[in-house]
């Protein structure tokens, strides 16, 4: 039975638009690297010793056990892993050197968490906000709910209080967490978020934090739209008035008919 041809045109655009996704990844990486490595003098040579290191020790493993050929292709195999892990380190090390202190440094790294084994993390960045750029995210875990609180801690505090006043009433028993952003004592570093969050007791399996965030978020648009409603029923005087004034401009019409 011959083969649909749109399936076969389905089959070769997904295929196109994966070749093309991939170019584009490797492309972005190139260019990352470019920039890390004129800014940070280490990077290639700590790439390096990442690929020599483990290609040396399994060569000299080989004068013992023999096979230096699969030794050496085992070890530029985890040569390369090392090193595009000391690339990621870097890189990311770079970047919160250069956003820390900056407006929005935690929310760009909340957005960036890494979920691992029996852990994952949905985050909502500006749950809560105002005009001094003072903002309240949230993280959904492991944990259950962290309100990560970045920007002045005097003012945070009423928002932080708001947001779990909220949460409690959504959640039940759910612990909910508060972690503010900055250098002083009880407060988190941006570069050592996903450390802190980590260290947070596991209240939730890790298949159960979609459906947790869902259920947050469903309550929020619903609490949303009903702020977006006028509130009370519009006043009779005003309501009546309106509809006299239409009622004597279709009389007027039909006289004039």
């Amino acid at each position: 039975m011959a083969k649909d041809p749109r399936e076969k045109e389905t089959k070769r655009l997904e295929k196109a638009a994966k070749k093309a996704q991939r170019k584009q990844t490797r492309s972005q990486m190139w260019q990352a690297f470019q920039l890390q490595r004129k800014r940070d003098k280490k990077l290639v040579p700590y790439m390096l010793l990442g690929v020599l290191v483990p290609v040396a020790v399994l060569l000299l493993l080989s004068l013992v056990v023999g096979a230096w050929w699969f030794n050496l292709i085992l070890g530029l195999l985890i040569g390369a892993v090392v090193a595009m892990v000391i690339f990621s380190r870097r890189l990311q090390s770079g970047v919160y050197d250069q956003i820390e202190g900056q407006a929005g440094a935690a929310a760009w790294a909340l957005t960036n968490l890494r979920s691992g084994v029996g852990m994952k993390w949905i985050t909502e960045t500006g749950v809560a906000s105002n005009t001094h750029m003072d903002a309240v995210h949230r993280v959904v875990g492991t944990p259950g709910v962290v309100l990560v609180g970045e920007g002045d801690r005097s003012r945070l505090r009423p928002m932080m209080a708001q947001e779990r006043k909220r949460l409690a009433r959504i959640l039940g028993d759910v612990p909910i967490y508060d972690m503010y952003i900055g250098d002083g004592e009880d407060e988190v570093e941006v570069r050592k978020i996903q450390t802190a969050l980590m260290k947070y007791p596991r209240n939730i399996k890790k298949d159960q934090v979609d459906s947790l965030n869902n259920r947050i978020a469903s309550i929020s648009r619903l609490h949303s739209r009903e702020a977006a409603l006028p509130k009370g029923p519009l006043p009779r005087q005003a309501n009546m008035s309106g509809m006299n004034r239409r009622a004597r401009r279709a009389s007027e019409r039909n006289r004039r008919g």
